[in-house]
């Protein structure tokens, strides 16, 4: 195959508005098709966004012998059932996070793809994109010195009762949205998973949802905290510190498509006062158009995917050891 022919099982906003225009801008991708459980919507999408094929079912698309691949932003709690799905459809999967709503369940995922020799990713478009790529680099490097500890935020309002994220049953929650890349982005960079969880819960007293969630992850002599919420002004940031300097990630999840992104390194200078900080920008890039690409290397190349499915499992037992450990009190 030239391309990865790939298959967008829903037409959720994520995918309408941000993923698939970021897909469509990779050279190794082609979207060929997108199903809704409504034939009318299905078609509506695929022609504003001219997508060759509509289906009104998802049974369909994963029926379709033109689709190689397929992308799943659906509800967190059918990504398991319908990658599941795709995988006995012997298409390859890439999945929204969190993978799944367990730990036990992503781990019965993996074992799927494996045994049909299928590839399954967890879609952390941030992990792609160059800015990130460059400060894995830096804290490996030494640049920062040793590693000791992680600070991130990552924050939104929504109180729409209607909408998925104040749902629990469909895996609704800041945690399951939105703090998962916290404690992804922690994981990645200590390379190692934490020893010890602290955590404090606020949930929604109508639904039941963690409105607002803070972690302290260790890990060994570093350390990870973290807020995130659901009712909270907008807002995003990671601060990075080491031993003989630090680095801020300028927009570091929902990285703009359209415009440069900085990452500030700071190393000696006067500080606090009047520290020595280096700024790096890097090119306009698209994380979901990055994220695609790599996907599709790894079928395309027979190469590893970027991130292995494995990970996606891990980073669910850390989530639910977060959960464990704000109920414990």
């Amino acid at each position: 195959m030239d391309k990865l022919r790939l298959g967008v099982l829903s037409t959720a906003d994520i995918a309408r508005t941000k993923v698939i225009p970021g897909m469509k801008k990779a050279s190794r991708v082609e979207v060929v098709a997108i199903a809704s459980r409504d034939a009318t919507r299905a078609r509506e999408v695929a022609h504003e966004l001219r997508i060759p094929t509509a289906h009104g079912s998802y049974e369909a698309l994963l029926a379709d012998a033109a689709v190689d691949a397929v992308y799943i932003p659906l509800p967190n709690h059918l990504h398991a059932e319908w990658a599941t799905a795709a995988a006995r459809a012997g298409k390859h999967v890439l999945c929204e996070k969190p993978l799944a709503m367990t730990a036990g369940d992503a781990q019965a995922m993996v074992d799927v793809f494996a045994a049909a020799g299928l590839r399954l990713m967890e879609a952390f478009m941030y992990r792609q994109h160059p800015s990130w790529i460059a400060v894995r680099e830096l804290v490996s490097s030494g640049r920062i010195g040793r590693l000791t500890a992680i600070q991130s935020w990552f924050s939104y309002f929504n109180d729409d009762p209607t909408n998925i994220r104040n749902i629990r049953e469909a895996g609704g929650g800041a945690l399951f949205d939105v703090g998962c890349y916290s404690v992804n982005l922690s994981r990645m960079l200590f390379g190692s998973e934490p020893t010890r969880v602290t955590a404090s819960i606020t949930r929604d007293p109508a639904s039941g949802v963690d409105i607002l969630t803070s972690g302290i992850l260790e890990f060994g002599d570093g350390v990870a905290t973290f807020t995130c919420s659901i009712r909270a002004e907008d807002d995003q940031r990671v601060h990075v510190y080491g031993t003989e300097g630090r680095i801020s990630v300028g927009i570091p999840f929902n990285i703009p498509p359209d415009r440069p992104t900085e990452v500030f390194v700071t190393a000696g200078g006067d500080p606090p006062v009047a520290p020595s900080t280096e700024v790096l920008t890097f090119e306009t890039a698209d994380p979901y158009t990055a994220e695609v690409e790599r996907f599709a290397a790894a079928i395309l190349d027979g190469l590893p995917t970027p991130v292995a499915a494995a990970d996606a499992v891990a980073n669910l037992r850390v989530i639910e050891r977060i959960f464990e450990a704000a109920e414990r009190g």
